[in-house]
């Protein structure tokens, strides 16, 4: 887990200018209303290793290749993803507006509300973000994936949430 937070910390900044693979790019999210997604960048990391014992206190391994994916999402008032998975862990920065994330794991069905500066971390088991206002919102996404495997997984409802 280690080994991908940095990957996805890396990243946030270094693929900016990295060439898109639009044909690895899975845009074809049946189940997402109002949303729309844009691949930003994805870029392949070898194996490696960070330490840092500085102002932060973090430590990572990938122990094999990793591709990073960023992405933007933006959310029309009232929409929603779509029920999903990933394969790995995903960093979601909100950077405007407000969205509420379920997991499908949760029998509760307990939302986790993220305004914009913050962020939440997906395990990529299974979640849902949902955009509950009447306002737009938008958040960056970072992704972690098997080189030039799909990042994202259409699930059916869990059936733990109303909706």
């Amino acid at each position: 887990m280690k080994s991908i937070m940095a990957a996805a910390l890396i990243a946030t900044s270094a693929l900016a200018g990295c060439a898109v693979d639009e044909e690895s790019s899975s845009e074809q999210h049946s189940a997402a209303q109002g949303v729309t997604p844009t691949l930003l960048s994805r870029g392949r990391y070898q194996p490696f290793t960070v330490e840092s014992e500085g102002l932060v206190n973090f430590e990572a391994k990938a122990k094999t290749a990793v591709d990073v994916i960023t992405r933007q999402h933006d959310y029309l008032p009232n929409s929603h993803t779509g029920w999903h998975t990933h394969p790995g862990p995903v960093f979601i920065t909100v950077v405007s507006g407000t969205l509420t994330f379920y997991e499908s794991d949760d029998p509760s069905c307990t939302p986790v509300v993220v305004t914009a500066g913050n962020g939440y971390v997906d395990h990529g088991h299974g979640h849902i973000a949902r955009n509950e206002t009447g306002a737009a919102a938008r958040d960056i996404t970072v992704i972690l994936a098997p080189p030039g495997l799909p990042f994202r997984g259409e699930i059916n409802p869990p059936g733990n949430c109303a909706f």
